[in-house]
């Protein structure tokens, strides 16, 4: 984005058009928590069905990850080229049809194939939406923005665990991938009423209608018009693949590799808390209720956890939270399972769990997008989430590896804690600059 409209973005208040921008974003990332929570909730029924082991139904939990990295791998660089939004409505036909077919599903191979399916729709969605509540929110509330975001994952995630355990009472775990596959097709209507395209794109291609197009958001979110095009700050390289090497260009290079070990560490530890809680609580003493019931908890502080991030970073430099964040995380999970002994206090230990975990996703998400320029940024953003997810994909199905070896829960979660602390480690050392104040950014040219 031009640095004078940039600048008047920034230091002006948010319109209820930003806001409502911002909210599509948070329904689609409700989308993200459902549909990775929704194998884990429906664990045991699938499980008992087809008679899984765990190494099996590790597997079926790494399905949709494996999607989703493909998704944001493979689709996320289209974002920069055909636009967000335009990817975002792709993406939610591939998801929902992805849910639809795993409804109905005969074997496990077959339902691990519609998994990845899904997951490659949610993937292309992540990236385009966190671009676009990161742009369209002024420099106050970026933070905030992009965390609630985050906010929606742990929404869906524990809105997911209700669904899961009252329709599974009623129907099987069928019925809980034919809601998803319903409420993923209704949120198209959704993003073509009220989600914008991306400014930042909008500038970066300079189509013939691209002036008509900035001038009618710009009205909308009570700007003036402008009389023509800013002069072009960046060149667009003429395809994804040239995108994608530029995220290895010098200026780039650091923080693109620290970026991605950081969601690798941190995602391999928030989808192993997030799939293999309510398991491994059962396997720990609990009944399936109660574990269903720890993992509702575990999602609900993650809402908490999320929100309070965003107000956190308004205050105080968002990798300084983060770092904070990954290593309460780490010392929480180290005492969750000898707090099992007492259902309250390991209930209590899960909300807090949560809190801190979703927080960590929640900070590498609003933290990307300030590292890359306009016309990368999706695509930077899409990769870090890619190779984050290779470590989501890896981290169930380590998990069941070891827990068949004879591993017992304690020493996983102590393996998972560790992996958060090397995240904490490599996001100290990317380098961020501080964000403008308002004020600031308002004396720019």
């Amino acid at each position: 984005m031009s640095i004078s409209l940039r600048a008047r973005i920034d230091a002006s208040p948010m319109s209820a058009f930003q806001w409502s921008a911002i909210a599509i974003c948070v329904l689609l990332n409700v989308l993200d928590g459902f549909d990775v929570l929704v194998m884990a909730f429906t664990a045991n029924g699938v499980s008992q069905e087809w008679n899984l082991s765990s190494s099996a139904l590790g597997l079926l939990l790494s399905a949709g990850l494996v999607g989703m990295a493909l998704g944001s791998l493979a689709l996320a660089p289209l974002a920069d080229r055909i636009g967000r939004r335009a990817l975002i409505l792709i993406c939610l036909v591939i998801a929902s049809s992805g849910m639809f077919f795993s409804a109905v599903s005969q074997a496990p191979v077959q339902l691990g194939l519609t998994r990845v399916l899904t997951g490659i729709g949610i993937g292309g969605i992540l990236a385009s939406s966190n671009v676009i509540a990161a742009e369209f929110a002024n420099a106050r509330w970026r933070g905030l923005a992009v965390s609630l975001n985050s906010t929606g994952y742990a929404i869906g995630a524990t809105v997911g665990g209700i669904v899961a355990a009252l329709l599974q009472q009623e129907s099987g775990w069928r019925s809980v991938f034919g809601f998803g596959a319903i409420a993923t097709a209704l949120l198209i209507p959704a993003v073509l009423w009220r989600l914008p395209e991306s400014l930042d794109f909008l500038l970066t291609k300079r189509s013939a209608s691209a002036l008509e197009r900035i001038n009618r958001l710009l009205t909308a979110m009570r700007h003036p018009a402008l009389e023509s095009m800013p002069a072009a700050t960046t060149t667009a390289e003429p395809s994804s693949v040239g995108n994608i090497r530029r995220l290895g260009s010098a200026r780039l290079r650091r923080n693109t590799l620290l970026t991605w070990l950081s969601f690798f560490m941190v995602m391999f530890g928030f989808y192993f808390v997030t799939s293999w809680t309510p398991k491994l609580l059962v396997e720990a003493g609990l009944s399936a209720t109660q574990g269903i019931t720890g993992g509702v908890l575990l999602n609900l502080g993650g809402i908490f956890g999320t929100t309070l991030l965003g107000f956190l970073a308004t205050r105080i430099a968002l990798k300084h939270v983060l770092v904070g964040y990954t290593v309460l995380t780490a010392v929480l999970l180290t005492v969750f399972v000898p707090a099992t002994a007492t259902l309250v206090t390991a209930f209590a230990v899960g909300v807090l769990i949560g809190l801190f975990v979703n927080g960590c996703v929640a900070g590498l998400y609003a933290l990307t997008p300030s590292i890359y320029p306009a016309d990368v940024r999706a695509t930077g953003v899409g990769w870090g989430i890619g190779i984050g997810r290779i470590g989501a994909i890896l981290s169930p199905v380590v998990a069941g590896w070891l827990l068949d070896a004879g591993w017992g829960p304690g020493q996983v979660y102590l393996l998972v804690a560790a992996f958060l602390v090397l995240g904490g480690v490599t996001v100290r050392a990317l380098r961020v600059d501080t964000a403008p104040t308002p004020k600031q950014v308002a004396t720019q040219p």
